[in-house]
């Protein structure tokens, strides 16, 4: 079976500390996942709000905010054993 792509969003802004925090949640967990499951490839991306008036619109009160494959996961506080589950649910 070939890898399949896992979409991570990672929607923030500079200077958030919270949005540091998400990041290495995040980063932890997808190497934690490339290294014993080879079916999945979450491939992480980061887009700030400052660039996004939509996205500013919609998740000021809310960043950092993680996607999966398009989807709110979680907001604030990412938990890595709830990411991880659910990376390895897809």
């Amino acid at each position: 079976m070939p890898p399949r792509d896992i979409r991570l969003t990672l929607i923030g802004k500079p200077g958030c500390h919270l949005c540091d925090d998400a990041r290495e949640v995040v980063l932890g967990v997808v190497a934690e996942i490339e290294a014993t499951d080879t079916s999945r490839r979450p491939l992480l991306d980061e887009v700030s709000i400052l660039d996004d008036d939509e996205l500013r619109a919609r998740y000021a009160e809310e960043i950092p905010v993680l996607l999966i494959d398009g989807e709110v996961h979680n907001y604030w506080r990412i938990d890595p054993v709830r990411l991880k589950t659910a990376l390895l649910a897809r």
